[in-house]
């Protein structure tokens, strides 16, 4: 009897050990992403980065994706809608990081598009084509060339615009500012430069809420 209330007291402070400790980690990983935000903003948001909301939006959304990302494609839909929830209160900012295979040059057609005024129309070709170019199993991004039309681009003049070495220089700082924040995985997501802790669309929504009720009543 004795010796079993002394393993199931082990295991309880284990199990707050390791609870402490994760609270702990979360906490100075959060600590972190708000220093940086303190020290430079223009991580989380540069000049060039592709946005959409209003220009005066007091609650800003950081996502880092990857056009080849699963994840990226699904949370997409989800955070139109928040966006068109509460129009120009909200804004989203695009940044970069490309971890699957031909995903670099993904983003690149991206940036290239802006030329032609048909970012977001690439964009929802990349997500709507991306299990036929982007299999996990047998990726070929290749593949894209074929339905990129969809989005009423000038092939011709993306290929000949993505080579452009600002493209090139946009990739780098974005893979860069990436680094600077820890981001492994995409989608990376911050709030007003507040790293998202736990992934999960409630867990996303509470973060926006908790920064839009600082600034807004409604």
């Amino acid at each position: 009897m004795k010796k079993g209330l002394i393993f199931a007291v082990s295991i309880i402070l284990l199990v707050t050990v390791f609870a402490v400790g994760s609270v702990y980690f979360k906490g100075k990983k959060a600590d972190k992403a708000g220093s940086v935000a303190m020290e430079n903003a223009e991580v989380f948001n540069r000049d060039y980065s592709q946005t959409i909301g209003g220009d005066d939006a007091k609650v800003v959304i950081t996502e880092f994706l990857d056009p080849g990302c699963e994840t990226c494609r699904a949370m997409h839909p989800f955070l139109k809608q928040i966006l068109s929830s509460r129009p120009g209160r909200i804004k989203l900012v695009i940044r970069y990081a490309p971890l699957h295979e031909g995903a670099d040059e993904m983003v690149k057609i991206l940036e290239a598009s802006k030329e032609q005024g048909k970012y977001w129309e690439a964009l929802d070709v990349m997500y709507e084509s991306q299990p036929y170019w982007a299999s996990h199993s047998n990726p070929q991004p290749e593949r894209i060339w074929q339905f990129l039309p969809r989005a009423g681009l000038d092939i011709d003049k993306i290929k000949k615009d993505m080579q452009s070495p600002g493209i090139q220089r946009i990739v780098e700082q974005d893979i860069a500012d990436a680094r600077v924040l820890n981001v492994t995985k995409t989608p990376g997501y911050f709030v007003n430069g507040r790293p998202l802790m736990e992934f999960g669309y409630e867990q996303l929504l509470d973060l926006i809420q908790s920064e839009y009720n600082k600034y807004y009543r409604d």
